[in-house]
């Protein structure tokens, strides 16, 4: 069948068509974990320089639910809990919005051991900036704009000065520093898990 009939079927339902070339074995799945660890790391670097505590790969155990969260990221002034999902690509919608539902709903009880007790909680999903990653996300556009309406500027204003909930989605640059839309040189970043037991509020 060709590809374009096979989208033209699945956009029925709501769905894209990405076909996607496999071979590289274990060598793949280094490159995805090592890109998904960069993201993690460059979005981990700029919450921090906003206020926010951050911990990494926090595991949770909760009514026969299991699972890690990328990033569990804490404002102390405001009592905000932000439960993020690094995707290095997005595949799968229907698992990550899933899953992070499930995360965003546990949220509270994964804080605990930390000391956090929020008082609004809110989800992020954050893709690399790149042409295919975009071309996605437009394809599910019906989808992730209820689920995760919030972007861009007006994401980047709510992380400097969070108040309530928010739901949003996050192209970041695979870079140290702030968000940017701006293509630049790839960087590998050093990896920091901060887990700190202060409460902070």
């Amino acid at each position: 069948m060709r590809t374009a009939s096979i989208r033209a079927i699945v956009s029925v339902f709501g769905l894209s068509y990405e076909p996607v070339v496999r071979g590289l074995g274990a060598d793949e799945d280094r490159l995805i974990d090592e890109r998904h660890a960069t993201i993690l790391g460059a979005c981990a670097t700029w919450l921090r320089t906003l206020g926010w505590l951050v911990a990494a790969e926090v595991s949770y155990s909760e009514f026969g639910e299991r699972g890690s969260v990328d990033l569990l990221a804490w404002h102390p002034a405001s009592a905000s809990l932000l439960v993020i999902e690094i995707k290095s690509e997005l595949a799968s919608l229907e698992t990550t919005l899933r899953k992070l539902d499930e995360k965003v709903r546990l949220a509270s009880r994964i804080a605990r051991p930390f000391g956090w007790r929020p008082t609004s909680i809110g989800r992020l999903l954050v893709l690399p900036e790149d042409r295919t990653q975009r071309r996605r996300v437009a394809a599910h556009a019906a989808v992730l704009d209820q689920a995760l309406p919030i972007r861009s500027s007006k994401l980047r204003a709510w992380c400097r000065e969070p108040s309530g909930p928010i739901a949003g989605l996050l192209f970041l640059a695979e870079t140290r520093g702030s968000p940017s839309t701006a293509r630049g040189r790839r960087k590998r970043i050093r990896l920091c898990d901060v887990r700190s037991r202060s409460s902070g509020a």
